[in-house]
């Protein structure tokens, strides 16, 4: 029982810990007022800034770069989309793709273990009325189910981070997943970072056809999969003896 009991406070002092450095990370940004940093009228005055800067310190410009958007995702905190238009504003399109898609990546994942196993019951009463129809999809149509949620931008990410973190999909699958399924629309925002001079808003950049195609691509799979399902139903799978 004595190992069992000291396994059992170290994984609780674990936990402590990690929601006390969220809980300083959370009390820093809103204390400090960051997210007023977080827009487009602070990257277009400091785009040239930046990436003057990344000429001359690529490395850490990128590493930087790439651990800050892992903590505004993580976190669940506004800016994640700014983030992205920063990516082809300093980076250009295909260094910043790459950065963006496995940052993002990386923070949802990060999001996603959080909600599983710290604050799984809070996440829970807190969007409990939105995590009913998740779970039914998700238990219907698995991974699949993800990869839709993925490709429709009108659903939050960071909804969906923490959502899935009260199911029993496997971690690999969530990030696979979400990698896959969130790059299309990493390619949009990262190319209209790239063309900032011609964005006046973020609401430029998505435009209702645009939405609407996401849409259709996300539910492309889940009607191919429900159309096999039902073949398999009616036996037209079936080897004829």
């Amino acid at each position: 029982m004595r190992p069992l009991g000291a396994a059992l406070l170290k994984v609780n002092r674990t936990r402590v810990l990690i929601v006390v450095a969220i809980i300083a990370l959370f009390a820093a940004y809103w204390g400090l007022d960051l997210g007023r940093y977080l827009n487009l009228a602070n990257l277009k005055a400091g785009q040239a800034a930046w990436q003057a800067y990344y000429a001359a310190h690529p490395a850490v410009a990128i590493a930087g770069y790439f651990l800050l958007y892992v903590a505004v995702t993580a976190l669940s905190v506004p800016g994640a989309t700014i983030m992205t238009l920063a990516g082809g504003a300093i980076f250009g399109l295909w260094a910043g793709t790459l950065l963006v898609s496995f940052a993002s990546t990386f923070g949802a994942t990060l999001a996603f273990l959080t909600s599983r196993y710290l604050f799984g019951e809070a996440v829970q009463r807190r969007f409990g009325d939105r995590l009913v129809a998740i779970h039914a999809g998700l238990a219907k149509d698995g991974a699949f189910y993800l990869f839709a949620l993925r490709l429709v931008p009108l659903v939050p990410f960071f909804t969906i981070n923490l959502a899935m973190g009260l199911t029993p999909i496997k971690t690999s699958t969530f990030y696979w997943v979400s990698q896959v399924g969130m790059l299309a629309g990493t390619v949009v925002y990262v190319n209209a970072g790239a063309q900032l001079a011609h964005v006046s808003s973020v609401a430029d950049v998505l435009s209702p056809a645009l939405l609407g195609s996401f849409a259709l691509i996300g539910v492309l799979p889940l009607a191919a999969r429900t159309a096999v399902r039902r073949m398999q139903a009616s036996g037209r799978f079936r080897g004829k003896r």
